[in-house]
């Protein structure tokens, strides 16, 4: 028997790389003989250097830049074989950088994202991947471009999400020339569109602090951005991710916007993996409808689908929209809150609990959601 370990981390708990470590060792306690195939995964959010360095080999770098308050922050960065950088949004202005208290996407900033990219362009970088899941911020990719020499009149140093509707003039042609000579490629781990009711202020900005009047404010900043841009600039499917940065990323700084989980599934080979499996095992934090809108969990189920293999997750808990999920091919899930008998216990020690909930699911079989 073959089993693929492929998880996504346990937000705020364990990151993937643990995450299946914990998997692979209860699938071995278990299954003794079994050959477990380690390879987690990451949709361009948090952990996606970790991911693609335990994949391909290269190091994690760490570096002091501008965090989302402004802040100075410690933030990490990976550098690959054949001189690839990979930048992760979350690093340097994600939303776990904020206290809660201070939790505002109209004072946040993503300029250290842009002094991250910086580096990897300091150090050679041919090939940079940004990772944009994650963030505190809702301004449009303006203080990232910002720290790559995008000219933004009338706005503040750093840019921030308050900071779009007091812009005169917006000017692209003035950023880092390196740029030119690196491919620059966008992960985006949502499809949303810049503007409107599933865009980056309405649909997101919520979570990340905002109330009702910001999030119209930070809509009316993110519009007027785009018409200094360029009104006739193209809209694009993953515009809205991380609080407006693909927008930025693509109309700014000339990054390609593609699907996080496509980019890490090519690099670390899911699909050849996946060939001759049993079963795969795979996992997140939150099962929910999100799950199957360009996150890990439903994009490893519609893979494995498409090679014919049985999908389990290992999951924190499950939310609203989990049928849609089963629609979709995950064969059963389990969900470590019931296992553990509270979310704290779960989260507290949640790479034992994966590890027992792993072993569990092979010792008595795979058939639906096992829950109370």
């Amino acid at each position: 028997m073959k089993v693929l370990v492929a998880p996504d981390s346990f937000k705020g708990s364990l990151s993937a790389v643990r995450a299946a470590r914990a998997m692979q060792r209860g699938v071995r306690r278990a299954l003794g003989a079994t050959r477990v195939d380690r390879c987690p995964l990451a949709d361009g959010g948090e952990g996606t250097a970790e991911v693609l360095i335990d994949a391909l080999g290269g190091e994690l770098r760490r570096v002091r830049v501008t965090g989302p308050l402004t802040d100075p922050v410690d933030a990490a960065w990976g550098w690959l074989p054949g001189s690839v950088a990979v930048v992760e949004t979350a690093s340097a202005a994600g939303l776990p950088l904020v206290p809660e208290a201070s939790r505002n996407p109209l004072c946040t900033t993503t300029f250290g994202v842009g002094e991250l990219v910086r580096c990897a362009l300091d150090e050679g970088a041919r090939s940079i991947l940004v990772g944009l899941g994650g963030s505190a911020t809702t301004d449009g990719g303006s203080g990232a471009a910002q720290a790559l020499g995008v000219t933004f009149e009338g706005g503040a140093l750093p840019m921030t999400g308050a900071a779009l509707q007091s812009l005169r003039r917006v000017d692209p042609a003035t950023r880092d020339r390196r740029l030119e000579r690196a491919s620059l490629t966008a992960l985006c781990d949502v499809d949303a569109p810049l503007l409107g009711p599933a865009g980056a202020a309405r649909a997101y900005s919520p979570q990340k602090g905002a109330n009702t009047a910001e999030v119209e404010q930070l809509e009316r900043g993110l519009a007027h951005l785009a018409q200094l841009v360029g009104p006739d600039v193209a809209v694009c499917d993953g515009d809205g991710a991380a609080g407006g940065m693909g927008f930025g990323w693509r109309a700014l700084l000339g990054a390609s916007l593609v699907c996080g989980t496509e980019v890490v599934f090519e690099r670390v080979g899911l699909r050849q993996r996946l060939s001759g499996c049993d079963l795969v095992l795979t996992g997140e934090g939150q099962l929910d409808a999100q799950s199957v809108s360009g996150k890990v969990v439903g994009s490893v189920v519609r893979e494995a689908q498409r090679a014919g293999v049985p999908v389990h997750a290992i999951v924190g808990s499950a939310g609203a929209g989990v049928q849609q999920v089963m629609a979709a091919g995950l064969g059963s899930y389990e969900e470590l809150v019931h296992l553990a008998g509270s979310l704290e216990v779960a989260h507290r020690d949640a790479e034992r609990w994966i590890e027992v909930a792993a072993s569990r699911a092979m010792r008595i079989g795979l058939g639906g959601p096992r829950t109370p």
